[in-house]
């Protein structure tokens, strides 16, 4: 198996898992994972780069945020507290924000809902549909992957939420962040780790992390650290986060093993009906055993 790691390009790997795509099934075949010996990363064998069309199905989650249901409201209401405390360290009366893979523009939304200074917002995504909402939001839209981003613009913040595990070259994603940030500005990175419990307890079974094939590159805290250091960025803030939809894709699974749960393309498995009470109930056990042990989803903050 000719395999590389992704993130630091090293041929030193070994095998990690084989995966298949449980959460939309649009895809047939199974994928390989290799664990790099020389950085810890995770990454896939041979990413589908042309294939982008099919594993990201139309009803992939982030095309079809609705922000209906109790979980999303949850969740809205979080995304409100953490935007309150990244833009109370950032210095300016004017600030300007960029969202890659923000589809259409609503975690931005909600960042201008909860700071004033916020006049300047930008959208990087590669879903045809999402240009129109975020632009009737307010919202700058580029169209097409973030590697091919040019822009004058220097922004205050930029998100780069559940994004960097979905590209081939994660380094030079973020070497390209470090240089679209204005002086005194920050990164927020959200990504999974795989140093985790519901990582070893699922590897063999399509881990939810792995969200295959559609997650390339999946670190730890101290394999992503050294990423960032090669793009010459420095870790701020490193917090380990629940990993509740791992866990529940993971769950979701075992039971479609055992007959019970049906994925297709036209009823993934964010719509099944037990993925909100799991997601609920997998994120309380996380929180609850998060000071005993590494959970599988972190928040990082970057600054050049």
């Amino acid at each position: 198996m000719a395999a590389e790691c992704l993130a630091c390009g090293s041929r030193h790997v070994s095998h990690w898992a084989t995966a298949r795509d449980v959460e939309y099934a649009a895809v047939p075949e199974s994928f390989d994972y290799v664990r790099c010996g020389d950085c810890c990363t995770l990454s896939i064998v041979d990413p589908p780069r042309d294939r982008l069309g099919e594993i990201y199905p139309d009803t992939y989650y982030s095309f079809s945020e609705t922000g209906a249901s109790r979980v999303e409201r949850v969740k809205a209401w979080l995304d409100r507290r953490q935007f309150r405390k990244i833009f109370a360290g950032v210095k300016g009366d004017r600030l300007s924000a960029l969202d890659v893979g923000g589809g259409a523009g609503w975690l931005l939304t909600t960042a201008k809902a909860v700071e004033p200074r916020l006049m300047d917002t930008t959208v990087v995504d590669l879903d045809p549909a999402a240009e129109t909402l975020a632009k009737a939001a307010g919202h700058d839209f580029f169209l097409g992957p973030v590697e091919t981003y040019e822009t004058a613009k220097r922004f205050d913040v930029i998100f780069l939420l559940n994004l960097i595990e979905h590209v081939a070259d994660p380094v030079a994603v973020l070497t390209r962040m470090r240089g679209l940030l204005a002086p005194g500005g920050v990164i927020f990175v959200k990504t999974p780790n795989h140093d985790s419990l519901d990582a070893r307890l699922f590897r063999h079974r399509s881990w939810g992390g792995l969200h295959a094939p559609r997650h390339w590159v999946i670190f730890s805290p101290e394999s992503f650290g050294k990423a960032a250091a090669k793009a010459d960025l420095r870790v701020t803030s490193l917090k380990l986060t629940q990993g509740a939809p791992f866990w529940t894709v993971s769950a979701l699974e075992a039971l479609g093993r055992l007959g019970l749960v049906k994925t297709s393309r036209q009823r993934p498995m964010v719509a099944h009906p037990l993925f909100g009470p799991l997601t609920a109930a997998f994120a309380a056990l996380d929180i609850l055993r998060r000071p005993f042990g590494r959970t599988s989803q972190m928040f990082v903050t970057l600054t050049a």
